[in-house]
């Protein structure tokens, strides 16, 4: 196995072992991003010697005794969104052509602190506000959605272009991609994770987390930069915690939600097949199924439209009256439906939101967590709008994507994304786990379960 291959736990045991220097690794990444960039797209920038120069003094700090734990010398992408000193954050859009970051985000300040080595930022859609991530192409195949706007991320680290990667979930844009391109993602309880330093596109809903290649890499990253940080309102005050998951497989007494509605209407049917089959296999590790209703499901997408859209809206209000014109059609389009939003609007929401929370924390008292598909259906082609499901039903592409990630940022409440499966045209297909609030642990106990059940999944290979 080459070290580009290497998921992050594999290769932060083989530094540590002296089996593999940073510097191999770094350069293998490298090499891999010089043959696979061109046709994916997956990031904005390189930073090809920084991340030499990076591997090279990861390598002197390991060998003279001074380890800093499993993201020593691992190379790794960072979404545009976030913050590095030094370095631009575009946020994919011409508003910020001219920008540079002052100082480091609190996510990357903490896993320099951790000595992982920047590879560069990824792309995404711009400033966030979509599910696609157009100018990137699919890991699997290059004529197909990358998803978003987390695409970037996604594709480099399922492509073996970074070892990890970060990225930002407002309605689903960790999950979406992660699942479209067969990697893990974490969205991680809302609060969790500092966002200091990451550009926002809804303060209520946005989220930081990990895109890995597999359960317990998600867990090494969480462990990392979970902790609180005064500069980000909603931060929350919890205590240094390793998220690690355990080696075993017994599930037994772990009670899995099975929704009876919401989160399988209007699914492909091979992604329903699949995701009821890896529903089985968490029974078959000895997880008690128990059916739940998804409550308040006619609010969910007036519900995150009613806060995300004003929100975002509020945070570009001065560029969106001096500049209009850089924006791209889509976002500008849906910045100035904000303006046409009243309080009123916002307010009912932010009801609405209050009740879907209590509503989920009694669902979540039956049960440890719930288990249903990430994305109704695999990647679409590129340039395809519309979904047309079995009953005639037709659905724009953005609205399919986000409609089963979004309870979970509407409520906050963590979710993971773990691949389960292709369907016949060698499509990834996700399931999310959703959970309880700051009980990132269970989800990735019974993510890591599943997981070690699979065969290795290999990289996308592109052709």
């Amino acid at each position: 196995m080459r070290p580009y291959e290497l998921p992050l736990t594999a290769a932060a045991e083989a530094i540590r072992a002296r089996q593999l220097s940073p510097v191999e690794l770094a350069d293998s990444v490298l090499e891999r991003i010089a043959h696979m960039e061109p046709r994916l797209q997956a990031y904005v920038t390189v930073a090809a010697e920084r991340t030499r120069k990076a591997a090279r003094e990861a390598e002197r700090d390991i060998a003279a005794g001074r380890y800093r734990g499993p993201l020593h010398g691992i190379p790794m992408g960072v979404k545009d969104l976030i913050d590095v000193a030094g370095t631009a954050t575009s946020a994919g859009s011409r508003v910020r052509a001219d920008h540079r970051a002052q100082g480091d985000s609190t996510v990357a300040a903490r896993l320099a602190a951790a000595g992982a080595v920047l590879l560069g930022k990824t792309q995404t859609h711009e400033f966030a506000y979509g599910l696609t991530t157009p100018q990137t192409h699919n890991a699997w195949d290059t004529g197909r959605v990358a998803g978003g706007s987390s695409g970037g991320s996604a594709v480099a680290v399922a492509a073996g272009m970074a070892t990890f990667a970060l990225g930002t979930d407002t309605g689903g844009s960790i999950r979406v991609p992660s699942a479209l391109n067969g990697v893990v993602g974490l969205k991680p309880t809302y609060g969790l994770l500092p966002r200091h330093g990451v550009t926002s596109l809804s303060w209520s809903l946005d989220h930081v987390g990990p895109i890995t290649r597999t359960v317990e890499d998600a867990a090494l990253v969480l462990t990392a930069l979970a902790g609180h940080d005064p500069r980000d309102p909603a931060s929350l005050p919890t205590p240094a915690t390793d998220y690690r998951p355990d080696a075993g497989t017994d599930l037994t007494g772990l009670r899995v939600g099975v929704p009876r509605t919401y989160y399988f209407d209007h699914v492909d049917p091979e992604v329903e097949a699949a995701v009821r089959h890896a529903v089985d296999q968490l029974q078959a590790l000895g997880a008690r199924l128990v059916e739940v209703d998804i409550p308040m499901t006619r609010y969910i997408q007036a519900t995150h439209w009613g806060l995300m859209v004003p929100e975002a809206t509020a945070y570009h209000e001065a560029t969106l009256r001096t500049v209009p014109e850089l924006y791209q059609a889509d976002v500008r389009i849906l910045l100035e439906a904000g303006e046409l939003m009243t309080a009123g609007d916002y307010l009912r929401a932010q009801r609405s939101r209050t009740l879907m929370l209590q509503e989920w924390a009694r669902v979540l008292r039956e049960v440890d967590l719930i288990a249903a598909p990430t994305v109704p259906a695999t990647a679409v082609r590129a340039g395809q709008e519309t979904i047309t499901w079995a009953d005639g039903t037709v659905e724009g592409v953005s609205d399919a994507y986000v409609r089963l990630s979004s309870p979970a940022n509407i409520t906050g409440i963590p979710s993971l994304s773990v691949p389960v499966g292709q369907d016949a045209a060698g499509l990834p297909i996700g399931m999310q786990l959703l959970g309880r609030p700051l009980q990132e642990s269970v989800l990735l106990r019974a993510g890591h379960a599943y997981e070690k059940t699979q065969p290795a999944r290999d990289l996308a290979q592109v052709a």
